[in-house]
């Protein structure tokens, strides 16, 4: 299988040793690259899981778009961005280049596309009843997400199992979560599509010990030391 297993690179925490805090949401697909890439790299965290309509206030007092994911580190420091709470986590050490092949100019253009126009296309697709001003129909954006990124996936990976090449790298979590929404709008449909190298990556990583540990349904309350012990 070419997606990870859960290979810690970090020395574990000292015992009492205050650890980094991430707010999250099961379902958030930025929460999840970020708990993945917090769990790729061996870092003990506590996970708070956000009720959406009843935020914690110590959230609030941390960030003022109370958005999640959120990580409050150690030295008070709080990190808002998904990318960015990937790379505090992936960039030092990165003996195995998770980040460093993240960066190679065709992935680092595989994000932009994914945050940007195929999170456009797939949000108006998905959720019609919120954008019901949109000049295009749901499967006309759905036509456009399906062009802006999954058929470059498709021939990324015709060649190559991992968007890092033979290994995966950051860049393989960062658009993983999205490309599952994607999938599961109208998985009948996405079946049919000639997508066999992409549905392969996709399948994969939804097995992978890395993905499963990600998805550990915490409770709506209190901070929870991720993966739990």
């Amino acid at each position: 299988m070419h997606a990870s297993t859960l290979t810690s690179h970090a020395p574990p925490a000292p015992p009492g040793a205050q650890l980094p805090r991430l707010y999250t949401f099961r379902r958030c697909p930025y929460a999840m690259r970020a708990r993945m890439a917090l769990l790729q790299a061996g870092i003990a965290f506590e996970a708070v899981e956000v009720s959406l309509r009843n935020k914690p206030a110590s959230l609030l007092a941390l960030s003022a778009k109370a958005t999640v994911p959120v990580l409050q580190l150690p030295d008070g420091g709080v990190i808002e961005e998904s990318w960015d709470i990937m790379r505090w986590a992936l960039v030092a050490p990165d003996a195995q280049g998770w980040w460093a092949r993240a960066q190679w100019p065709e992935n680092l253009d595989l994000v932009r596309r994914n945050d940007g126009d195929f999170k456009h296309h797939l949000d108006r697709w998905k959720y019609p009843q919120r954008h019901a001003n949109e000049s295009l129909t749901p499967d006309a954006h759905r036509d456009l997400a399906l062009e802006v990124l999954l058929r470059p996936l498709e021939a990324r990976l015709h060649s190559a199992p991992c968007l890092g090449g033979t290994t995966p790298c950051a860049t393989d979590l960062a658009v993983l979560p999205f490309v599952r929404q994607f999938a599961a709008v109208e998985p009948g449909w996405f079946a049919t599509l000639d997508l066999p190298s992409l549905r392969s990556w996709l399948d994969g990583w939804l097995v992978s010990p890395l993905f499963v540990a990600c998805m550990y349904k915490l409770p709506v309350e209190g901070a929870t030391r991720f993966p739990p012990l």
